[in-house]
C-alpha cells in the first residue's frame, strides 16, 4: 500500500528550543510534530534545542501524533552533535535536512539505530535530481519532504501562487515515493496571512498526489487536516466501489461496472487505500 495507514496528513514544525511550544504540541491536532533542531533555532540556542528535544522524546505524551526529529545537517558540528544525542535517546524517525546523495542517507543509516527511521528533505537541485536515489538506498527511508523554500531559492525562481516553477521538482518528489512505497510530504507555506491561498496550495499538492503537508504554525492545522482527508462522498464512493467488486466476485463474474463505470482491479485497491486511510485517521481522532 503507498498511501499510509497512518495519517500524515499534517506535520508540524516546532522550535525545539521553545518549552512552552514543545508542551503545546501534545494537545495539538497534528498528525506529526517533527521537533526542530535545525532553521527554527538560532545558533546560539542549538544546545538547548537539543537537550530539550532529547526530554521531549524521553518524556513522551504526544498521543497518536508522530514524533520526529530534525537535525541539523551532517556537514556541521551541530548534526554531529544532533546524532550523538539521538543515538542516546533514539526518536520514531529523523528527518535529514538537505539530501543531496545517497551518501548522506548512508553516513546516517551507519551512525543510527536499527530503530530509527529516516526522512529526507529533498530542497536543493541536486536532492532534487538525486531523489530516486535517494529514496531506493535504504529501506529505513520511509518518507520524503519537499524543501519548497530553500528549491525556489536555489532555482532562483519567482513565488507564483500556482507555483508553476516548482511542478516538475515536486513531481519528482512524488514518483520517486510512490516507486519506492514511501511518504511524501509537501513544504511549506509561508503566509499566514493567507487562508485562501495555504488551502490553494493544500488542494494542488493534494492533487500532485502528496500526503500531507508540513506547517509552521498551529493556524494551519484545520484547513491541512480537512484538505488532505477524504470527504463524506469519497468514502462512500469507496464503499461503493469494494461493495460492487465483492458481489461480483461472490456472483463469479469476471467484469465489474458501477454506475456505468467499469470497475478495475487498481480502482478497488485505491478504494481500500482510502477507506484505510479515512478509518485511521477517525481512530486518531477518537
Amino acid at each position: 500500500m503507498l498511501r499510509p495507514v497512518r495519517p500524515r496528513r499534517s506535520a508540524l514544525f516546532m522550535p525545539a528550543s521553545n518549552a512552552r511550544a514543545l508542551e503545546k504540541a501534545r494537545g495539538l491536532a497534528a498528525d506529526v510534530i517533527i521537533l526542530d533542531l535545525e532553521d527554527a533555532v538560532a545558533p546560539d540556542a542549538k544546545d538547548l534545542a537539543r537537550r530539550q528535544a532529547v526530554e521531549a522524546v524521553a518524556a513522551g505524551g504526544y498521543g497518536h501524533r508522530e514524533l520526529v526529529v530534525r537535525i541539523n545537517g551532517l556537514d556541521t558540528d551541530w548534526g554531529a552533535q544532533d546524532l550523538r544525542a539521538m543515538t542516546a535517546q533514539p526518536p520514531p524517525a529523523l528527518l535529514l535536512p538537505k539530501v543531496e546523495t545517497v551518501a548522506a542517507v548512508r553516513t546516517a543509516v551507519q551512525l543510527l539505530p536499527e530503530s530509527i527511521d529516516l526522512w529526507c528533505m529533498i530542497e536543493t537541485p541536486l536532492g532534487v535530481v538525486n531523489v530516486n536515489a535517494i529514496a531506493d538506498c535504504s529501506r529505513r527511508v520511509r518518507c520524503l519532504v519537499a524543501g519548497t523554500s530553500d528549491l525556489s531559492a536555489d532555482l532562483r525562481v519567482r513565488d507564483r501562487v500556482d507555483r508553476m516553477p516548482l511542478i516538475a521538482s515536486l513531481s519528482a518528489c512524488v514518483l520517486a515515493a510512490r516507486a519506492h512505497g514511501q511518504c511524501v510530504l509537501d513544504g511549506v507555506y509561508l503566509a499566514l496571512d493567507d487562508p485562501d491561498g495555504f488551502r490553494a496550495v493544500c488542494e494542488q499538492g493534494r492533487d500532485l498526489g502528496f500526503d500531507g503537508k508540513t506547517l509552521i504554525h498551529p493556524s494551519q492545522l484545520a484547513p491541512c487536516n480537512a484538505v488532505f482527508s477524504p470527504d463524506a462522498e469519497a468514502v462512500a464512493h469507496a464503499r461503493a466501489v469494494v461493495a460492487a467488486f465483492e458481489a461480483a466476485e461472490a456472483r463469479g463474474e469476471g467484469m465489474v461496472v458501477l454506475n456505468g463505470r467499469l470497475v478495475e482491479n487498481l480502482h478497488v485497491k485505491a478504494a481500500q487505500d482510502l477507506l484505510a486511510l479515512a478509518d485511521a485517521i477517525e481512530k486518531a481522532q477518537a
